[in-house]
């Protein structure tokens, strides 16, 4: 993997809350705690995506002629069939 070496900067205040990170034995070095806020970051927008896509899918299937009766009985009823009831 390639990689980039960058340049930034960081209050006071930060910078200590980076080194307290460290001394608990999270991380080895700052750069390891800035890439897992990273992945972290990167892995929150992607499920903000995905819902974001279930919403407009949602949007875009109408309104539906069920009662809120029939369509909690149909997911009951997925979810016993998967195991999750």
């Amino acid at each position: 993997m390639e990689t980039v070496r960058k340049t930034i900067t960081f209050t006071k205040k930060q910078d200590d809350w980076i080194k307290l990170q460290i001394e608990r034995g999270d991380f080895t070095n700052d750069s390891e705690y800035i890439r897992d806020l990273i992945r972290r970051d990167q892995a929150q927008r992607q499920k903000q995506l995905e819902l974001e896509r279930a919403i407009q899918e949602g949007i875009d299937s109408g309104v539906s002629d069920k009662s809120v009766f029939d369509i909690m009985n149909e997911v009951e009823k997925r979810m016993r069939a998967d195991g999750r009831l």
